[in-house]
């Protein structure tokens, strides 16, 4: 199972930005694409973005406009670039290969807080 560890969360104003990164223990080139997750409290695990292998990158609605993900496979990681944060991006966010379930082995994820 790939392990992966998240990184760069924070707390944050409204408007502002920030960069996660994932980095994942082995190529990421083995899987068809690495996702994008997050989990507010009290709410279930939200696809973000998914990464597919050959290039084209799909956002959530919610997203779409103020997040770009990007992936560099010579350092196996993957990274969100996030722009123009709200309060309702609040939440803890993962990365994993797509199609991961419950049952797959997951990081511990990043925090994001977006809060004036």
């Amino acid at each position: 199972q790939v392990q992966l560890v998240e990184s760069g969360g924070g707390l944050v104003q409204p408007g502002g930005s920030l960069t996660l990164s994932c980095v994942a223990s082995g190529s990421i080139d083995r899987f068809n694409a690495m996702e994008w997750y997050r989990q507010a409290p009290g709410k279930e695990r939200e696809w973000v973005a998914t990464l597919f292998r050959y290039g084209r990158i799909d956002y959530a609605d919610s997203v779409k406009g103020r997040f770009a993900a990007s992936r560099d496979s010579a350092k196996n990681t993957v990274y969100l670039q996030m722009s123009n944060l709200k309060p309702e991006d609040t939440a803890r966010y993962y990365c994993n290969r797509a199609g991961a379930g419950p049952y797959d082995s997951w990081g511990q994820g990043t925090q994001v807080t977006v809060s004036s």
